[in-house]
């Protein structure tokens, strides 16, 4: 599908907009590293304080369950205000609470200071997503958004990985500081970078053309922008179904090759990271394949992201249930780099159907959607399976949230050309 001129949203030379592209994916890379650190400091700070394995769980979920309560607010300060100044701000606020974490005494403090991190990340994937669609043509959103999620896995692994050794060497507490300060030194910078204006709630005239006088859009138009928008309902509540699916296997795959294999638990860790890390490959080649497939079909991103979810149901059900341990592990690597590819595509989504103005508060309903009734409950609902009928069940019921998934992605696919259509075609400025 070809956009119409005035959807072209170039405001920068390319290498400049190359540059700021680099930051938000420094940004994400931070970020991540910043919030999955912790993990790999678990057994020193058990040693030191004599905490609980559910206080360490706590100290993960903190950083959640604030982003669930600020991403809203937060985002509405991005499209509102100022994407750049928000950015920065929010990169300052959870790389220095990142440093507080070392200087913290106890377990209120550590879990003080973790939950500041999610207020600093709260609004930074609905921020970065909404810029990188006023950076980007809309023909290319899936693609560079693909590249830009690939640096989700690389900073969990970064963080996971350093902060391990880091405090193996000089402790745990010289591991929060040392990945707090490259985000501080990348959140500097971004206050420095262009960006366009504010854009203004306008909304053309009911009745009119394009060349209508525009009034200002209110409450009850937002709500309406939203809610009248099939594809994006569809699409926002496609995206939990497969986190659900995904950040289960990230808790419980571990477990599994380890009860139901009877691989030694070191070894079964190793594994389940190295099915996470094909999100490197996933996440860009579905957002390539996506852009390329959508210049021939116009609805091509939900109908993507509903057949890679698919392709992703059944392979994982054919993987559970073969006999041979080897191919049971060669199809799950395969979930690995599918399931993730139908985030660029999906997320694109989000960005294509709204009012140029409300792209950082979409994505924000999509981020709380998805952690409500996606990220938070899969784990809790898999453990409660395995605790009842074992863990080889809940495994092999996964399947299922992805099937409901592609059938969510596949509606949006019927609105999602008309709802293009409804846009309002706004002119992006420089500030």
């Amino acid at each position: 599908m070809n956009p119409p001129a005035t959807q072209r949203e170039y405001r920068l030379s390319a290498g400049y907009r190359n540059y700021v592209f680099i930051l938000l994916c420094l940004l994400y890379l931070f970020d991540y590293m910043d919030r999955m650190v912790v993990t790999s400091l678990f057994p020193f700070i058990k040693q030191d304080w004599g905490l609980t394995d559910a206080q360490c769980g706590l100290l993960v979920s903190a950083v959640y369950w604030t982003i669930i309560i600020f991403t809203f607010p937060v985002s509405v300060l991005v499209d509102r205000w100022s994407r750049r100044k928000t950015i920065g701000i929010m990169a300052v606020v959870w790389s220095v609470a990142t440093a507080l974490c070392a200087l913290t005494r106890s377990f209120p403090q550590l879990f003080i200071a973790r939950g500041v991190i999610g207020i600093g990340e709260a609004g930074y994937a609905p921020g970065g997503t909404a810029m990188l669609a006023g950076l980007y043509p809309q023909e290319k959103r899936a693609q560079v958004m693909g590249v830009w999620n690939a640096f989700i896995p690389i900073g969990s692994a970064l963080g996971i990985g350093i902060g391990g050794i880091v405090a193996t060497h000089w402790g745990w507490r010289h591991a929060f500081g040392l990945v707090a300060l490259p985000g501080l030194i990348v959140s500097i910078l971004f206050f420095f970078i262009k960006d366009y204006k504010t854009v203004d709630l306008l909304k053309t005239v009911k009745g009119g053309d394009r060349a209508s006088p525009r009034e200002k859009m209110r409450a009850g138009d937002i709500f309406r922008e939203f809610m009248a928008t099939p594809s994006l309902l569809f699409t926002i509540f496609g995206f939990p179904c497969v986190t659900f699916v995904t950040v289960s296997l990230m808790t419980w795959l571990p477990t599994y090759f380890h009860r139901v294999q009877g691989i030694p638990e070191a070894r079964a860790g190793v594994m389940a990271g190295a099915v996470m890390l094909l999100a490197l490959i996933g996440s860009p080649l579905g957002g390539y394949l996506s852009d390329k497939w959508s210049r021939h079909r116009e609805n091509a991103r939900p109908l993507f992201a509903a057949i890679t979810t698919l392709i992703s149901a059944l392979i994982l059900f054919v993987a559970l249930h073969f006999s041979d341990a080897d191919m049971r592990y060669i199809g799950i690597l395969l979930v690995g780099l599918t399931i993730i590819a139908f985030l660029p595509a999906a997320a694109a989504i989000t960005q294509d159907v709204v009012h140029p103005g409300l792209r950082a508060i979409s994505y924000a309903l999509c981020v709380v959607i998805q952690n409500l009734l996606g990220s938070s409950t899969g784990p809790i609902v898999s453990g409660t399976i395995s605790d009842l009928y074992g863990t080889e069940t809940a495994m092999s019921v996964l399947p299922i949230a992805l099937v409901i998934g592609a059938g969510l992605f596949f509606g949006a696919s019927f609105f999602y050309v008309k709802d293009i259509e409804k846009v309002e075609k706004v002119n992006l400025e420089m500030e």
